[in-house]
């Protein structure tokens, strides 16, 4: 549970001098503070984007094993999964930082953007589910063991469609909508 360390007060605690002497100006500070915590929650969602283009790259391995195998019952889930990846990687890679426009109707407020902090780090734990079943997957294949190949391949497909259904909820949260 590491990773999963509150990303705003590390970065309050490794401002340079000139950060806290500038943050503790009047009207700067509630800038420098917002601007912390996007910078929080894109540490966070890099490390998840890196950790889903990983597993996709896995993934990618997986299929062609399997392909040179020709283990046409599971080809076009795979290549069905490998969309799927790609397309939640690219999701995650291309998310809001939690900006808006200086005439935009709706704000985002400190508040809204600790929640956005905070719904970031629980995607986390599912992030880190599909890397751990990835693996386990590629295990298999590489071992020569192809007996739960259908049962993995939709064991991630449910995992990634529940990732990026939580993952949709995002822009909800940022709103405070949700």
């Amino acid at each position: 549970m590491t990773e999963k360390k509150d990303m705003y007060e590390k970065a309050k605690k490794e401002m340079r001098l000139s950060e806290r002497i500038a943050a503790a100006l009047p009207g700067f500070r509630g800038y420098k503070e917002k601007e912390l915590r996007r910078e929080s929650d894109k540490l966070i969602r890099n490390h998840l984007y890196l950790k889903l283009s990983t597993a996709r790259n896995d993934v990618k391995t997986v299929f062609q094993k399997l392909s040179d195998r020709r283990s046409f019952d599971v080809l076009t889930d795979m290549d069905r999964l490998v969309a799927r990846f790609d397309r939640v990687v690219e999701k995650v890679n291309h998310a809001s930082y939690g900006y808006t426009g200086f005439f935009d109707a709706v704000k985002v407020k400190e508040e809204a953007l600790d929640r956005m902090i905070d719904f970031d780090n629980q995607l986390v734990d599912d992030v880190d589910n599909i890397v751990n079943e990835v693996g386990t997957f590629k295990g298999e294949v590489m071992k020569q063991k192809f007996d739960k190949t259908k049962e993995r391949v939709q064991n991630l497909s449910d995992a990634l469609n529940a990732f990026e259904e939580a993952f949709a909820k995002r822009e909800e949260v940022i709103l405070g909508v949700n």
